[in-house]
């Protein structure tokens, strides 16, 4: 086994597919296969199961990663104390989340963060729950905030199982441009959810379409589509159709919008979460923690 292979190995698990661990490397996509299956060959094991669309690990795949992950992570140790940096990045941590959080739950943390900690690292990057979950397995995140729907199982089924903090639970609302008459009556129902142009996002083959609300029968108009939050809230202000949303995000709501629920089906309940690998976490890492928990308790009050 070559550290060479041992980094495809981690790229290709946090991406899930050759062509897009090849990418990120810099490498062909033969490249990518080449070092695959010289590691399969050097372990005596198959690492990835292929299906349309994609790889997973396998068994082995796994247990291998997991210490890939620590001898990567302590080759790139020696290579900052080598050259001085080590102090530097000691107070670094690396924070995934789920696009709604990104309006208001990180930003508060981070501002929080910066008071308490000015010298505190934090990156972030914004993902699909699988996506966020293969970077926590490949040690690329260090902390998730991931959304689920009851019954809220683990967000994977790999060993050992992730450490999985609630946060704050929400209440999924609908919303609509203030001078509607959904907004004067205070409410929507599902009869007239089906007839509303819709605001989305872009559907992945991990996500289904998001912003329209669960189960609607038929098939919606989707009138816009963005990834972004914000530009999703503003063109609901401007009157350009309705999107599925939390309350959790009014203090981002532009003027020109109402939050409303929907009559006649049961509420729809997301659970957010601190996600992270098991074991017991550095000092930055809990010190992020502490600020997520917090903005979220404010969130909930």
């Amino acid at each position: 086994m070559t550290l060479a292979g041992l980094r495809v190995l981690r790229e290709v698990a946090e991406r899930g597919t050759f062509t897009a661990a090849a990418d990120a490397l810099g490498y062909t996509q033969s490249a990518v296969s080449r070092q695959v299956a010289a590691l399969e060959q050097a372990t005596g094991a198959r690492l990835f199961d292929r299906y349309p669309g994609g790889v997973r690990l396998t068994g082995p795949g796994r247990a291998l990663l997991r210490h890939a992950v620590v001898a990567l992570d302590a080759v790139a140790a020696a290579d900052r104390e080598l050259s001085g940096a080590q102090a530097a990045e000691r107070g670094r941590v690396r924070l995934g989340f789920f696009p709604m959080a990104g309006a208001v739950i990180v930003p508060r943390a981070l501002a929080m963060l910066r008071q308490d900690h000015p010298h505190l690292q934090v990156t972030t990057r914004e993902g699909t729950t699988p996506a966020l979950v293969r970077a926590l397995r490949s040690g690329t995140l260090d902390l998730a905030l991931l959304t689920s729907r009851p019954p809220h199982r683990s967000p994977d089924t790999d060993a050992p199982p992730l450490s999985v903090e609630p946060l704050l639970e929400t209440q999924l609302a609908v919303a609509v441009p203030a001078g509607s008459p959904f907004a004067e009556r205070g409410s929507i129902s599902v009869e007239e959810l089906a007839a509303a142009p819709w605001i989305a996002s872009p559907g992945t083959p991990d996500e289904p379409l998001l912003g329209i609300w669960p189960g609607l029968p038929g098939r919606p108009e989707v009138r816009h589509t963005a990834r972004d939050w914000l530009t999703k809230l503003q063109l609901v202000a401007a009157g350009a159709g309705i999107t599925t949303a939390t309350p959790a995000l009014l203090p981002a709501v532009p003027p020109g919008l109402r939050m409303v629920p929907v009559e006649g089906v049961a509420e729809e309940a997301r659970l957010v979460s601190l996600v992270r690998l098991p074991g017991p976490p550095g000092a930055p890492v809990q010190a992020l923690a502490r600020a997520l928990r917090q903005q979220a308790a404010e969130l909930a009050a």
